[in-house]
């Protein structure tokens, strides 16, 4: 193969990449990171205090009279629908090109795939006013999964996204009115990701392209503050910085036949990607003896996921993102029913960052409103049981994607890619709380 057919070739492979990573920046974050704070749709996190909610902020375990580790698991199941709504393929013939529905089944059911998220958390007191803290998330998980025949393919089959975040913390209790702490993540990262591409022929099978890329430890940081402004009102603030990710990928192309089958090709290559930062505020206020009222406001900044660059032996590509930054809102309550039983409930608005013209089947994400129930029961006097119900419902959204396939040269192929999208989720948690 010449330099210049085996670049073509890997870029054309890549671009899977760079359209599968652009999708999964619109839902890949899983808030799902405490028990206890799914119950009131995560709106009092950010103020509260112990391991549970370290995720959340870092000064939480500062001041800590006992030592706690936390464990929670949160079961996942989607149900979601996305269908053709008049998807194109226009080849290059000549004189004009040749336009064709893509074909395939019109309609995929369930193309987001369930699944668990697991939790961890300790906090260790040093001092009266010194505590040090380890937690294990799993922030950034997604998977869809299309058949090789959905309307889809030529955009999204596959799409694997796993990321393992291990958080160490240093909290302080400055005096009784304010808490203050620092952290540093270490998160691991790997994607496999899949489509399918079209020969020059529609008489013709398609070929294939799938992208193995395995990360390294990338590392970032947060920090947090607490102020008690009295026993009954705390205000909790807390960032969490971005993280620059470096994939190794290795990547296949297969099955392109007649002019295409120079392009088939099995090379390695890198991309880099970056996680959005996320800026945290909220207040829990015990209004009474039994009923506490919580609120928090969160800002994500997606548009730090500006770009996906890409390298490779010979050559590159850089394609924008066109991402906005968001802010999720949250109310909930906490009522302490008897000194053993504390009942949950919450509300949160979520919108979604994709944009409008470009979102792609690979996540198919829409705004979202998230109700919330959840308990805590006392099962000992240092042993604390946690369990809630979310329900997600997403509000129905268009996939809207042009892009040229073979992109430079004789062959470019433009997909045009319509499709509606809905759904909803719920999510089953349970965990527990060990003070010793």
């Amino acid at each position: 193969m010449s330099l210049s057919r085996k670049r073509l070739a890997v870029g054309v492979a890549l671009a899977t990449l760079v359209a599968a990573s652009q999708a999964s920046a619109a839902a890949f974050y899983l808030q799902e990171q405490s028990v206890r704070g799914a119950g009131r749709a995560y709106s009092g996190e950010v103020a509260d205090r112990g391991a549970a909610s370290l995720w959340w902020n870092p000064a939480s375990i500062a001041g800590l009279e006992q030592n706690e580790i936390y464990g929670g698991v949160h079961l996942v199941q989607v149900d979601s629908q996305v269908n053709d709504a008049g998807s194109t393929l226009t080849r290059p013939v000549i004189p004009g090109g040749l336009t064709t529905p893509v074909g395939g089944e019109p309609r995929a059911g369930g193309p987001i795939n369930n699944g668990v998220i697991p939790n961890f958390a300790l906090a260790y007191r040093l001092s009266d006013k010194l505590a040090v803290g380890l937690s294990a998330a799993a922030p950034f998980n997604f998977t869809t999964d299309y058949n090789s025949r959905s309307w889809t393919r030529y955009d999204a089959l596959k799409s694997n996204l796993t990321t393992v975040d291990v958080n160490g913390t240093v909290a302080y209790r400055v005096n009784d009115m304010l808490d203050l702490g620092v952290g540093v993540s270490a998160q691991y990262t790997d994607a496999e990701l899949s489509s399918a591409l079209p020969n020059l022929s529609p008489l013709l099978p398609d070929g294939s392209s799938s992208l193995k890329g395995d990360g390294n430890w990338d590392y970032g940081w947060n920090v947090g503050a607490q102020f008690h402004a009295s026993p009954a009102l705390t205000i909790g603030a807390s960032y969490r910085s971005q993280i620059k990710h470096k994939l190794d990928g290795h990547v296949v192309v297969s099955g392109l036949l007649g002019p295409l089958a120079a392009a088939n090709v099995d090379t390695d290559g890198k991309a880099t990607i970056t996680t959005p930062w996320m800026a945290n505020l909220g207040a829990r206020w015990k209004v009474n003896d039994k009923t506490t009222l919580n609120a928090s406001v969160s800002r994500i900044g997606w548009s730090e996921f500006d770009k996906i660059v890409v390298t490779y032996t010979g050559g590159g590509t850089v394609s924008a993102q066109n991402y906005k930054d968001t802010t999720t809102v949250a109310a909930g309550v906490d009522y302490d029913v008897n000194p053993k039983l504390t009942l949950r409930a919450g509300v949160q608005y979520d919108p979604t960052p994709t944009p409008d013209i470009g979102r792609t089947a690979r996540v198919p994400d829409g705004d979202r409103m998230l109700y919330a129930i959840g308990a805590t029961g006392q099962v000992r006097d240092n042993l604390k049981l946690d369990a809630a119900v979310s329900y997600i419902s997403f509000d129905d959204t268009k996939i809207n994607r042009t892009e040229t396939i073979y992109r430079g040269s004789p062959a470019a192929t433009t997909l045009n890619l319509k499709g509606d999208v809905g759904g909803s989720a719920v999510v089953i948690s349970s965990g527990l709380r060990w003070s010793f």
